[in-house]
């Protein structure tokens, strides 16, 4: 009976020595992995950082150009407007074809 115990303690203790060498070399392996894991979100949280500087860039050029569209539009208004008020090349032709009847009516009097 005392092999038997002798045999089942020694089988233990080899288990037990297993089991540590199993949990060092997961340990081992795990701790592999975190720092993998944690490099690659170091990386996207450098990504994700220059993403949102470009995107304040954007913006703020977006706020710039819908400025300078206002003042365009502001001032294309009042180019139509004095546009409205001129004469345009079909009216200036006729009325040149006019002072000039009325220059050769005006020289024969």
């Amino acid at each position: 009976m005392e092999d038997i115990t002798t045999l089942l303690k020694e089988y233990t203790e080899g288990i037990k020595r297993y089991n540590k060498e199993l949990e060092e070399d997961f340990k081992r392996h795990i701790g592999v992995l975190k720092e993998d894991f944690d490099g690659k979100i170091n990386l996207l949280a450098e990504s994700v950082s220059g993403i949102q500087e470009q995107l304040v860039a954007i913006r703020n050029m977006v706020v710039q150009n819908t400025e300078d569209i206002e003042i365009i539009k502001m001032d294309i208004g009042i180019i139509k407007n004095n546009l409205k008020e001129k004469v345009d090349r079909d009216e200036f032709i006729a009325l040149e074809k006019r002072v000039h009847l009325l220059e050769k009516k005006l020289q024969r009097t």
